[in-house]
C-alpha cells in the first residue's frame, strides 16, 4: 500500500500480490474461489444449524455466529482486491480505506469473542456436565454474542479514529499494521493503543481460551479410560485448529518483534487469517462432527428434492 505524503491524503494505492501480469491472473482466480468456497461454505454451516432442530443448541448457536462473521470478514477486504486485479486502477479513497479498516478490525475481534464464547462452552460441557443446560441459558449466549459485537465494535473504533490524527506519506487491503508503516507523523499513542487497550481482544479472549482448556485436560486427565479421555478431547479438536489457526497467525503479525517482520512474511501471514482460516472453518467443523454432516446431508436432500 502507498500514499501520497501529504497530510489531506485522499488515495491510497493497494498495490496487490503481485506485479506480474500472469501472476495476478493466476492469483485471481485463486483468491476469487477461494472467496466463493468460503461464503458458500459458511452459508452451508448457517443454513444447517437453522434448519435442523438437533442444533439449536448453544455451541451451535455460536458456531453459526461464527459462519456469519467470517463471511463478513472476508466480505470486508477480498472483493477489493478482486476488484483491483482486473481494474487499472489500482487506488482506494482515504475515507474507503478506514472504513475497510474498521470492518476488519471489528469482525475480527468479534472472531476472537466468538472463540472464547465456544472454549468456555466446551469447558463447562466436560467439567461441569450436569449443570450445562442451567449455566449456558439462550439467555446467557446471547448476552456473549451481543458483549462480542459491542466490544469489538469500540475497539475497533478507538483504532479508527486514531487514525484519522495521522499523516501519511505496501500490503494487499487497508489495514492497521500497514497504514501505521505509512505514516510521516509520529505514531507513538496508536502504537500504544495497539499493544494496550487494543491487544485486549485478543490476548484476553486467548487467556480465556488457554485457561479453559487448562481446565479441560486436567478434567480429562482423571477419567479412568482412555476410550473416554478420547471422546471428551476429540469433542475439542475442531475448535483447537481453528484457535490455532486464528491466533497463531494474528499474533504472529501484530504481537511479533518488529525485527522479525518482512512485507513477505506479513502478507503471507494476512493472507493465512483473512482468507485461508475463514474458508477452512466450515470443513475443520463439519468434517468432524457427525452432527453437522447428517444436518447438511439433510440439507442437500432437501434442496435436490426441492430441484426436482
Amino acid at each position: 500500500m502507498e500514499g501520497a505524503n501529504l497530510s489531506g491524503v485522499s488515495e491510497f494505492l493497494l498495490l496487490g500480490l503481485s506485479q506480474n501480469p500472469r501472476q495476478q491472473q493466476l492469483l485471481f482466480s485463486v483468491f476469487l474461489s477461494m472467496y466463493l468456497l468460503t461464503a458458500l461454505g459458511n452459508l452451508l454451516v448457517i443454513l444447517a444449524i437453522a434448519t435442523d432442530a438437533r442444533l439449536h443448541t448453544p455451541m451451535y448457536f455460536f458456531l453459526a455466529n461464527l459462519a456469519f462473521v467470517d463471511i463478513c470478514f472476508t466480505s470486508t477486504t477480498i472483493p477489493k482486491t478482486l476488484a483491483n486485479h482486473v481494474s487499472k486502477h489500482k487506488g482506494i479513497t482515504y475515507s474507503s480505506c478506514l472504513a475497510q479498516v474498521f470492518f476488519f478490525i471489528w469482525f475480527a475481534g468479534i472472531d476472537s469473542f466468538l472463540l472464547t464464547a465456544m472454549a468456555y462452552g466446551r469447558y463447562v460441557a466436560i467439567c461441569h456436565p450436569l449443570h450445562y443446560t442451567t449455566s449456558i441459558t439462550p439467555q446467557l449466549c446471547g448476552l456473549l454474542v451481543t458483549t462480542s459485537w459491542a466490544s469489538a465494535f469500540a475497539n475497533a473504533l478507538t483504532h479508527t479514529v486514531l487514525l484519522t490524527r495521522l499523516s501519511f506519506c505496501a500490503h494487499f487491503f487497508c489495514d492497521l499494521s500497514p497504514l501505521l508503516k505509512l505514516a510521516c507523523s509520529d505514531t507513538s499513542l496508536n502504537d500504544a493503543m495497539v499493544y494496550t487497550v487494543g491487544a485486549l481482544p485478543i490476548i484476553v479472549p486467548f487467556a480465556g481460551i488457554l485457561i479453559s482448556y487448562t481446565s479441560i485436560f486436567t478434567a480429562v486427565l482423571r477419567i479412568p479410560s482412555a476410550g473416554g479421555k478420547w471422546k471428551a478431547l476429540s469433542t475439542c479438536g475442531s475448535h483447537l485448529s481453528v484457535v490455532s489457526l486464528f491466533y497463531g497467525t494474528l499474533i504472529g503479525v501484530y504481537f511479533s518483534p518488529t525485527s522479525s517482520h518482512t512485507a513477505q512474511k506479513d502478507t503471507v501471514a494476512a493472507v493465512m487469517y483473512t482468507v485461508v482460516t475463514p474458508m477452512l472453518n466450515p470443513f475443520i467443523y463439519t468434517l468432524r462432527n457427525r452432527d453437522m454432516k447428517g444436518a447438511l446431508g439433510t440439507l442437500v436432500q432437501r434442496k435436490a428434492v426441492f430441484v426436482r
